[in-house]
């Protein structure tokens, strides 16, 4: 980095840390994409007067609401509910909902601010957004969460619309909780329409959306092993997370010939040496989505397997490493361990799981290595594709969104090779991903003026 790029990056951080105090992820979210754009914003004096990129950081629009409830016992709760739209130059705002203790804005603010460059390396027409609430779904009654999720639409609903904010599930955010969320909408606006993805099949869900974020890390991972003449047949992978991401990433390298020795939840993590083989991986989904149980009962199921109380999986050797589970969650001393261990190869499938100290490490050792705002852009894909078919009134079949799928995930890894290839031949993908999705954003900006 020249002292010139240097000087812009700092002043513009600067300014976006007296603006978002005590907002570290923002920070680091936003920090990632100016050191990947500073030599094209100083290039671009247009942009910069347009202050393009000071817009792209600054949400459009932030609501924050108190989300009251009754527990099973009839004591009155009181959560907090946020909505942030972020950016909506190429489409209505796009993103997940979450339901997580460690919820705040600033961890929204980054996921938003992330959605936007993702949303826009799929090439569908959706502008970026994240919501939620420091609600906790574990533990909690069915009832209860049906409370919970009707509460905070009653406040939601007046915000969001097919053809103004688009949520989804995220963290704690599944199936029942969509289903709960959609209910009292369609009760309150009297209107069914497709203002939420990640819906039951049967109500205006597409197939293969439980699937898609999984799937899709997985064919762009297949994508980069491609560029070194490399597949997952063979290879040994570490999976953090037993989430839907996790779930069905595992699942699809097993069908691609790999094997997944690791998952994990926010307790500790399960390593099984012989391999999680398709029946283990029915227990696991049976566990996690059907009982709600913890990943250790995996170890007492099956005694090969070891249980880690409190570790990560990160220092279990591995070809292959798929982190799935939150941000951060991977930093430089564990990214040291993966590559003296010889992975080769690091995909995201959660937003933002490595600290910016690993994301060095591997690019220093010239590994592959994705970040989730093009990695994990399968989950977006097929809401978008759920949102194109809703629009329609119609219903497309399982291999007819794999397809679309797989080709969306081949498309962003060709525009990250064209974007982040070096001059020794070393693919960035994380400046790739910065530069492609900031592009296809700006130029909406510029055409639709200062708004």
């Amino acid at each position: 980095m020249t002292n010139e790029e240097k000087k812009y990056v700092d002043d513009f951080m600067a300014e976006i840390i007296a603006k978002n105090p005590g907002e570290k992820e923002f920070h680091q979210a936003v920090r990632e994409v100016v050191e990947s754009l500073a030599p094209h914003m100083i290039a671009s004096p247009h942009l910069r007067k347009m202050k393009i990129l000071e817009r792209i950081a600054e949400p459009e629009r932030v609501v924050i609401f108190r989300v009251p409830w009754i527990n099973d016992k009839g004591e009155v709760e009181i959560n907090r509910g946020y909505r942030v739209q972020m950016n909506s130059a190429i489409g209505p705002y796009k993103g997940g909902i979450r339901f997580h203790p460690s919820v705040n804005l600033g961890i929204l603010k980054f996921l938003a601010f992330e959605q936007t460059f993702k949303n826009s390396l799929t090439t569908l027409p959706m502008g970026g957004g994240k919501g939620g609430s420091d609600f906790n779904p574990k533990g909690k009654s069915d009832m209860e969460v049906m409370k919970f999720c009707q509460s905070f639409m009653t406040e939601l609903y007046r915000h969001i619309g097919a053809d103004t904010d688009v949520p989804a599930g995220d963290i704690g955010v599944g199936g029942r909780e969509i289903g709960y969320l959609y209910g009292q909408y369609k009760r309150i606006r009297d209107e069914f329409t497709g203002v939420l993805t990640g819906k039951g099949i049967d109500w205006g869900g597409s197939p293969l959306r439980p699937e898609a974020t999984g799937y899709g890390l997985c064919y762009f991972a297949e994508a980069m092993l491609a560029t070194r003449g490399e597949s997952f047949e063979g290879k040994t992978v570490c999976v953090s997370g037993s989430g839907n991401v996790a779930q069905y990433a595992a699942k699809k390298v097993i069908e691609l010939g790999g094997k997944v020795v690791t998952m994990s939840d926010s307790n500790g993590f399960i390593y099984d040496p012989d391999g999680i083989d398709a029946e283990k991986w029915e227990y696991i989904y049976e566990l996690k989505n059907i009982y709600r149980g913890r990943i250790r009962e995996y170890a007492e199921h099956y005694p090969n397997a070891q249980y880690f109380e409190g570790e990560r999986p990160w220092k279990i050797k591995c070809d292959i490493a798929l982190p799935c589970a939150t941000q951060n969650e991977l930093n430089g001393e564990e990214a040291a361990m993966l590559l003296a261990n010889g992975c080769t190869c690091v995909a995201e499938g959660a937003n933002m799981p490595s600290t910016p100290e690993a994301i060095e490490a591997f690019q220093k050792a010239k590994i592959l290595y994705s970040p989730g705002k093009a990695s994990n852009a399968g989950g977006v894909s097929t809401s978008g594709l759920e949102m194109t078919q809703n629009s329609m009134r119609l219903k497309w079949s399982r291999e007819e969104v794999d397809k679309n799928l797989r080709s969306i995930m081949n498309n962003i890894h060709e525009t990250c090779i064209k974007y982040g290839t070096e001059e020794d031949g070393y693919i960035n993908y994380v400046k790739g991903a910065n530069i492609a999705g900031f592009m296809k954003v700006a130029n909406a900006m510029m055409a639709q003026g200062i708004v």
